[in-house]
């Protein structure tokens, strides 16, 4: 089903098909926030206008705490508005919530006018701004893994999310047979997601009991940013619909396979407003050398490009893994990346050079599946575009098994490493301000000291009686 038109959705709900929209925008954590409105009240008022949220929602951790230390929003500030405007680009109607639409929005100031530069939608516009700035138009696909139980929500909250059950008893990577068993939550969300005007490619079995993963079509950066929400969204009240539950956790257990966000990106020309032709595409190239497979040409955009990506990685570390938990997945053998390198078609390093002609890309595979879509694919343009102004030089692919490599560098070990990172970074101050760069290491400098506010279960079980 094809995205509604605002007149169509005009028409949908003066005649009572539609009687409830959702005015919402991403948070820092990537989540759907904001307001459901009457049909009829959208028709009056909101349409036009739009609808004030409190700019806290834009500067508060997981559990929605008004977080100290934000320049944008604070007590001292006083906790103003903020205005969400529609973007009537982004119309779907949600078939998993009856008579319902979707309309995702950009933030204003309520005094200027002004977008607002710290909310992540807009984080990454600017993103692709600049390179469009450059007659580039980046072009992203993104993979991600989540893992199905079969336990409620409530079930799970109730037992102190322990005693876990997940929908597979074994490790199902492209099994039919069990992933037939998971049908009946995982057809529903690629036929929600296909009804809600967003291409779905595939799902499959992955690497973990109960872990799948679903692909969702190719698209422009922040097309494919709101897909991704609304996909992560879409999981979660499908599968709470018929008493399962779903998580994104980066590593919701240290036993089994973590679960990833691979993001995939290319650039491609632009010429007055039109996508002219993919700036990597430099034919079928050559024989990849020890890998064995056939390589792709690679053009000078394209060594840059992933030339900024490798000297950006470990600052923008904390757009790849945003919480304590991210960090658990890099560990070796366990096809999360733990070195930064780059290699044609080998995924024991953090990027893989896959595709040919006009398919060619970078597949960045540090990203999990708790990252926020919106800073991870700013993260993945930024980077790229440093490398295009500074025309770095790429080095030669590495050839081999990265795990096990002892002169590359590493992905971070901890939150607090990758924060650290983040602040002493010049390259992320110049390719996002100073007002981004302050707002997202508050974000994380944040979730790192609730992290160290808590006594974990493995500390009881392994000090209570001992130490």
């Amino acid at each position: 089903m094809k995205q509604p038109t605002r007149d169509e959705l005009f028409a949908a709900i003066e005649r009572g098909d539609i009687d409830t929209v959702v005015m919402a925008f991403p948070d820092l954590q990537g989540r759907l926030v904001g307001k459901r409105t009457t049909g009829r009240f959208f028709l009056e008022q909101v349409a036009e206008h739009g609808t004030e949220n409190c700019d806290y929602l834009i500067a508060t951790d997981f559990d929605d705490v008004a977080v100290p230390g934000y320049r944008f929003a604070s007590y001292d500030l006083g906790y103003g508005d903020m205005l969400a405007r529609a973007d009537f680009a982004t119309i779907r109607i949600t078939p998993w919530v009856p008579k319902t639409a979707l309309v995702l929005c950009d933030l204003f100031s309520v005094k200027t006018g002004e977008p607002i530069r710290v909310a992540p939608r807009q984080v990454l516009r600017d993103q692709v701004i600049a390179a469009q700035r450059m007659n580039l138009e980046p072009m992203i696909g993104s993979e991600i893994e989540f893992y199905l139980f079969r336990d409620s929500y409530e079930e799970i909250h109730a037992r102190g999310h322990r005693d876990l059950t997940p929908h597979s008893p074994f490790m199902e990577d492209y099994q039919i047979a069990q992933t037939t068993r998971d049908e009946y939550v995982v057809g529903e969300i690629r036929r929600g997601l296909e009804a809600a005007g967003i291409p779905v490619e595939f799902s499959k079995g992955e690497a973990g009991r109960g872990q799948h993963e679903l692909n969702l079509a190719y698209t422009r950066a922040l097309e494919m940013a709101d897909r991704n929400m609304v996909y992560k969204t879409a999981a979660k009240e499908i599968a709470a619909g018929l008493g399962r539950s779903v998580t994104f956790m980066a590593k919701y257990d240290f036993a089994e396979t973590g679960s990833s966000c691979h993001v995939h990106s290319s650039l491609w020309h632009l010429s007055e407003g039109a996508v002219r032709g993919s700036a990597f595409d430099g034919g079928d190239g050559v024989p990849g050398g020890a890998s064995h497979h056939h390589a792709p040409a690679l053009t000078d955009h394209f060594r840059m490009y992933l030339a900024g990506q490798l000297a950006a990685a470990r600052d923008f570390s904390i757009l790849w893994g945003p919480t304590v938990n991210s960090y658990k997945r890099f560990q070796p053998g366990s096809w999360a990346p733990t070195a930064v390198a780059w290699g044609i078609d080998n995924r024991t390093l953090g990027y893989r050079v896959v595709g040919h002609g006009a398919a060619t890309r970078v597949e960045c595979r540090v990203p999990g599946a708790d990252a926020n879509s919106y800073f991870a694919f700013a993260g993945t343009i930024a980077a790229g575009l440093y490398g295009i102004r500074h025309r770095l030089q790429l080095p030669d692919a590495y050839q081999g098994n990265g795990y096990d490599a002892k002169d590359l560098p590493r992905i971070p070990a901890t939150l607090a490493e990758a924060a650290d990172l983040w602040e002493r970074s010049d390259i992320a101050r110049e390719c996002f301000g100073d007002d981004v760069h302050h707002h997202l290491l508050t974000m994380a400098r944040h979730e790192w000291a609730t992290f160290n506010g808590a006594v974990t279960d493995w500390e009881r079980t392994r000090y209570f009686e001992r130490a």
